[in-house]
């Protein structure tokens, strides 16, 4: 029972008994498109053979004597040319269709009046056109005919109708004619079906092989074997198919080791968050510990100097939190950029402002460099400020006492490009593809690793991603680094002049 499910529902057995279900009645409409076209062909011929007939009859006898028919004569010349032509039945019509005398077997004749039409499209064209008529013996069948017009004294008196094909001759015309047509058409219709069918399961068999091919291909990469591929070997459908699975496949398995990658980030992030959380929470926690248990002994610098320390853990930890926060919905792209026209030099002069304490504070120069005539630039001014002060912040974190950090601006086509350069202890070149990755803690950063994560480049490169914006890297090991990026200039506004800031 299985093995007979089995064979029905094969999609090579399903192809191959609709395709031989149409075949079967292509050829069948076949056949009786091929019985009819021969049937009327056999009907042309012989009304082209014998259209002579009907007007021999005409020319040689006087079918009317005074107006009236030679009824006696008739019949016996009917007679003779049915003697002759056993096929034919004879008939005088008047001019209106009436029937007035006939010569057929059996002398039955079911209608009294013939419609002239086709008598008259007949005599008009003289038989050259293929025309049915009516057989008064049986008038719900069309026959072919033969027809002439019959004068008295020049008079048109009426018509000899003459049907070419009688009733028993039809009859054993039609047996010997569709015995012949069906054997024949049977026999070719039996070749031909033969024939297609053998064709057909051939290439079947070969269309199938291909697609059992490329389901053992499907079924092995659903298996596990993720590097299972169609082998394309033609440029039909099933070659499109093969080019699609392939890079479906191709897709999927990249789509698992990204997942792969960015699970294994995930947890590295997981560890280094939690090392980054737990370092200002054991610290807060240590002091107010001491706190506690020494209020009394403490003097009051003491508490000062440890409150601060526990002031400073506290923000470091609220920055943590924010650019963990700050990169999630940059990663999300919950964030959306809404670009404006704002002046450029402004926002970096107030940058440098804000830091500028605390570059002193470290003995660090910070200086702006732009000149007078810089356009407009249009961006979202949030994102970019962001975008600067975290540069500034990471310079600040890695230039040593008495360096110096330079904010430049200068045009460059249809953009404006902003320049960070630190003076700082620079950046392996194997580690500058790997610093904007938060995941990543290069060894310029395992020297300040007391300070945390830090995310700060990372929060970087994702808002001018969203904004796409590229960030460029130049650095030499000890001789600093500069970090450098372009806005795309206002077009519908520029400034003429603009202040420069020291």
């Amino acid at each position: 029972m299985k093995k007979k499910n089995k064979f029905f529902n094969s999609i090579y057995w399903k192809i191959g008994i609709t395709f031989l279900l149409i075949l079967i009645i292509l050829s069948a409409v076949y056949l009786y498109i091929s019985m009819f076209t021969a049937e009327m062909y056999f009907q042309e011929a012989n009304q082209k053979l014998n259209a002579d007939i009907a007007p021999h009859i005409a020319a040689e006898n006087q079918c009317f004597i005074n107006g009236k028919a030679n009824e006696q004569i008739l019949k016996n010349v009917f007679h003779d040319v049915m003697i002759i032509n056993p096929s034919i039945e004879v008939y005088l019509l008047d001019t209106e269709g009436n029937i007035l005398t006939f010569y057929a077997p059996n002398k039955t004749i079911k209608t009294k009046n013939v419609p002239l039409e086709y008598v008259k499209e007949f005599i008009e064209t003289n038989g050259e056109e293929f025309v049915l008529g009516v057989d008064p013996k049986k008038p719900e069948v069309e026959k072919v005919f033969s027809a002439a017009p019959v004068f008295e004294d020049k008079k048109l008196m009426g018509y000899i109708y003459v049907i070419l094909a009688s009733e028993e001759y039809e009859s054993n015309m039609q047996f010997l004619f569709g015995s012949y047509i069906l054997r024949l058409g049977l026999r070719s219709m039996s070749i031909t079906l033969a024939a297609a069918v053998l064709i057909t399961l051939i290439s079947l068999s070969f269309i199938m092989g291909n697609i059992k091919n490329i389901a053992g291909v499907v079924r092995n990469f659903k298996n596990g074997n993720l590097s299972a591929r169609i082998k394309k070997k033609r440029n039909d459908e099933l070659g499109e198919f093969a080019d699609s699975f392939n890079e479906m496949a191709d897709t999927i398995v990249q789509n698992i080791e990204d997942l792969k990658t960015m699970d294994n980030l995930r947890r590295e992030l997981v560890a280094n968050v939690s090392h980054d959380l737990r370092t200002p929470l054991a610290t807060i926690q240590g002091y107010l510990e001491t706190i506690l248990i020494k209020a009394d002994s403490l003097s009051e610098e003491e508490k000062k100097n440890y409150l601060q320390t526990i002031f400073k853990s506290t923000e470091r930890l609220r920055k943590l939190v924010e650019e963990l926060f700050e990169l999630s919905k940059l990663e999300a792209r919950e964030k959306n950029p809404s670009p404006e026209a704002f002046s450029i030099a402004e926002l970096v002069q107030d940058v440098h402002q804000k830091n500028l304490i605390i570059a002193e504070a470290k003995k660090i120069e910070l200086k702006t460099k732009f000149p007078f005539d810089l356009p407009i630039a249009y961006a979202d001014i949030g994102m970019i400020e962001k975008v600067i002060q975290n540069l500034i912040d990471n310079a600040i974190k890695f230039t040593p006492e008495g360096g110096k950090i330079e904010i430049k601006l200068a045009k460059i086509n249809d953009h404006i490009e902003i320049d960070v350069k630190d003076s700082g202890e620079g950046i392996a070149e194997s580690e500058i593809p790997h610093i904007f990755d938060r995941y990543n803690r290069s060894s310029r950063s395992g020297k300040k690793s007391n300070e945390g994560l830090g995310l700060g480049l990372a929060i970087v490169k994702k808002i001018l991603e969203v904004n796409n914006i590229e960030i460029n890297v130049k650095s030499k090991k000890d001789e600093g680094t500069t970090f450098s990026f372009e806005v795309p200039i206002y077009k519908k506004s520029s400034l003429s002049k603009t202040l420069q800031y020291n």
